[in-house]
């Protein structure tokens, strides 16, 4: 019984190693969680593209309704503003209208139908940081504007009369981009206040279109009296509507000291106000858990 070789055992010590789970309550993806995020924002758009005749194609046929009825009604032969044909001067602040509304209204449908559905889970589980949900959530926002504007574009390119050919490109994506945001910004802190579709609508009826009907979109604010230069100045849309309409016409209807520096500043700063009152909400779960 001696002769018989003794088998070694392994010390056991050696395989002791990283348990496969992280503990509780320490993340385990501790980067940048890019396939997470890439598949909500896939997700978003594919809802809204679903029903693209809706959420695209609509919006924009219904803009160029407004472009046809004031240039036939107030456009007039030969009247121009700041320089420029009133048919021109108004198709870009119509474009931005239009991309402002559908980025409020595709941010404002996303946690909200979750919440009346019961399937806000399907957003809060995921392994998602409360960036990465706003990144996705705003980014989705922002590409249907975008569609939105490039429908409208291409519409009002073929209708004869106006001329929308960027005279400074650069300046049409940065607006575009930085008041769409700070429209799916607010869009996103909506969503998380209401409760149901009426208190979304609310705030569209008296806070979105307001602001983007009293924000120069058919008129040059510097005609207006003082006291309304003062109080447009304060409206956000005002600046992301001179922005893009600048982008198009290459002029500006305002006194302002370097006038598109200050939009681009303005609009920064909102949409960081914004970016981070709608991270503060997500984060404490208001309305949202339980």
């Amino acid at each position: 019984m001696n002769d018989q070789p003794q088998i070694s055992r392994p010390d056991s010590s050696k395989f002791a190693a990283t348990p496969p789970f992280a503990e509780p309550g320490v993340p385990h993806i501790r980067t940048l969680n890019v396939p997470g995020m890439q598949a909500l924002y896939v997700k978003e758009v594919r809802r809204f593209f679903k029903v693209q005749l809706q959420t695209i194609w609509a919006p924009a046929i219904t803009t160029l309704l407004f472009l046809v009825i004031f240039t036939v009604a107030l456009g007039g032969a030969g009247r121009e503003v700041i320089g420029v044909p009133f048919a021109d001067f108004i198709a870009p602040g119509l474009i931005m209208m239009a991309m402002l509304q559908n980025s409020f209204a595709n941010a404002s449908f996303s946690l909200l139908v979750g919440k009346i559905q019961g399937t806000i889970v399907d957003y809060l589980m995921p392994p998602l940081a409360v960036g990465e949900l706003i990144i996705a959530l705003v980014g989705a926002a922002i590409t249907r504007a975008l569609l939105v504007g490039l429908a409208l574009w291409l519409a009002m390119s073929l209708w004869p009369g106006v001329s929308v050919m960027p005279d400074h490109l650069w300046a049409v994506v940065v607006f575009g981009v930085l008041g769409a945001s700070m429209l799916g910004f607010l869009g996103l802190i909506t969503s998380v206040w209401a409760e149901k579709f009426d208190h979304a609508a609310a705030v569209t009826n008296f806070v979105v279109t307001p602001l983007a009907l009293l924000s120069g979109t058919f008129y040059s604010v510097d005609r207006l009296a003082p006291w309304f230069q003062t109080v447009a100045h304060g409206n956000p849309v005002y600046y992301a509507i001179m922005g893009f309409r600048y982008g198009f016409i290459g002029t500006v209807d305002s006194t302002i000291v370097n006038p598109i520096l200050t939009a681009i500043l303005v609009l920064v700063g909102v949409n960081i106000a914004l970016g981070l009152l709608t991270y503060r909400l997500l984060a404490s779960g208001w309305k949202l858990k339980a």
